[in-house]
């Protein structure tokens, strides 16, 4: 149902099934399609309570129909998943799109979303299903095991998958370790079994400057 065309650009068969995607992300379609705009991106009215009171702002829009559609965010690069009934944390500036068999909501995250304020809450995406991420460059997937803990910047991280249980750290940044200032002053540390999703390039976050 996912495809990608280029690295850039996805394209969805829609086949009667409602994909979500986010709202402006589509850039053409053919065969018959009807569109339905949804507040908030999370299911439900706690989902769209949540985002509103943390501030997180997503849009969603529904397809429905017989067709292609083709999507892009910016031309930011775009990343497939498949979930087999696990659970993909992600942020929701970072997520283009799900398929009819994921579930959307939100989870708690404590002082990393605080961190970059994106809120405290992150986008959740779950089910059996696949799912399509974006990233500002391609996307490094790190494997995490209970031997090898990850630590990531904050401004680089995408999402993760899997059983990790994250930390946050303050006082120590990647750039302090070089000599130089300005950086990050926090880190996120994964623990457990799962993949983290990483992009070469940071976001503008508030905790550099923390």
């Amino acid at each position: 149902m996912f495809r990608l065309q280029g690295s850039k650009v996805l394209a969805v068969d829609v086949t009667g099934d409602a994909v979500k995607a986010k709202n402006g992300s589509m850039v053409a379609y053919d065969g018959q399609m009807a569109f339905k705009k949804l507040s908030g991106g999370g299911e439900g009215l706690r989902g769209m309570v949540t985002r509103r009171l943390t501030g997180e702002q997503m849009t969603v829009m529904e397809v429905r129909g017989q067709g292609t559609c083709w999507f892009a965010d910016r031309a930011s690069e775009i990343n497939l998943v498949q979930l087999q009934g696990d659970t993909l944390y992600v942020e929701s500036s970072n997520l283009l799109a799900t398929d009819a068999g994921l579930r959307t909501g939100t989870t708690f995250t404590g002082l990393r979303g605080a961190s970059q304020g994106n809120g405290l809450f992150t986008t959740t995406v779950e089910g059996h299903g696949q799912a399509a991420i974006t990233s500002d460059g391609p996307a490094v997937v790190l494997r995490v095991s209970p031997q090898y803990p990850l630590s990531v910047d904050p401004g680089a991280y995408v999402a993760h998958q899997g059983n990790l249980r994250q930390s946050f750290q303050s006082g120590v940044t990647f750039r302090t370790f070089l000599g130089e200032g300005g950086g990050e002053a926090f880190q996120i540390r994964f623990e457990g079994d799962g993949l983290v999703y990483v992009q070469p390039s940071e976001r503008n976050t508030i905790a550099g400057d923390v």
